[in-house]
């Protein structure tokens, strides 16, 4: 039986809660931030173990079916950026790899013009010839295991160890282009000091020779110092640490820098 003396204007909300208050409780709104981080996390790592799968059935293909093939002369390794590399990273790296190309043919014109330097009658020609030589030999061997194919295994297979050895030998490498695009005299360089002295000497060839190694030295060093930036982002956005690179290496050891996949 109704209530008649209920009063039907009487509110059942209490006037005590502000109705424009937040409905979450600090509580739930912290629950809800850790499930979206979860959910993130969780969506990155299945996105790393599909990225990993691929490389490994990649990785596969090419032990089965791939030969090595550089150098062309007298394989040694398996080199092959459309077959290795991610299709994002691809352009990347081959600028790398025409940027270690341009430093070869750099140090043979560098080495030439030592040649006619010593030909001048230059008394420091000998020992730029000399050092020149060995530049030639050391370097290229040197620049292309020690920063090229770092670089090159850390974008295929995103691992931190690669990307360390890159920025340590490739900060290197960085300096030893200033120091030939100086071109101090007896250092082995025809830089812009000893082309200035070719050019002052009347000495043609080794003047015209020492522009076109500066020119070499500064495009590939230029070159690299710009990508050695990109490359820096693309390491800090991966999350690559110090710390995972000690992991790797302790795990793998160093034979895995000589192994594919």
């Amino acid at each position: 039986m109704t209530d008649y003396t209920q009063n039907p204007f009487a509110s059942t909300h209490s006037l005590d809660t502000n109705p424009f208050d937040d409905p979450f409780t600090p509580q739930q709104q912290t629950r809800g931030a850790d499930a979206t981080r979860l959910e993130e996390l969780r969506q990155r790592e299945l996105d790393l173990e599909r990225r990993e799968a691929e490389l490994n059935k990649k990785a596969e293909h090419i032990r089965q079916h791939g030969k090595n093939n550089w150098p062309p002369f007298f394989p040694l390794i398996f080199h092959s950026i459309a077959d290795e590399i991610p299709e994002a990273s691809r352009p990347l790296i081959t600028r790398l790899y025409q940027l270690w190309l341009v430093l070869v043919l750099t140090l043979i014109v560098n080495m030439v013009a030592c040649i006619f330097i010593l030909l001048s009658g230059d008394s420091d020609g000998g020992r730029d010839l000399g050092a020149s030589i060995g530049y030639l030999f050391i370097i290229s061997t040197c620049s292309f295991l020690l920063w090229y194919r770092p670089i090159y295994n850390g974008y295929m297979k995103e691992q931190s160890l690669y990307y360390y050895f890159y920025f340590f030998f490739g900060g290197f490498h960085l300096l030893f282009s200033v120091y030939m695009i100086i071109g101090v005299p007896s250092t082995g360089s025809a830089g812009l000091i000893r082309m200035i002295q070719m050019f002052v000497r009347h000495s043609w060839a080794a003047a015209v020779l020492g522009v076109v190694a500066t020119v070499g030295w500064t495009v590939q060093g230029v070159g690299n110092a710009f990508y050695y930036r990109q490359i820096y982002a693309h390491h800090t956005a991966a999350g690559h640490t110090m710390e995972k690179a000690k992991t790797e290496l302790a795990s793998h050891g160093a034979k895995a820098y000589f192994t594919r996949g």
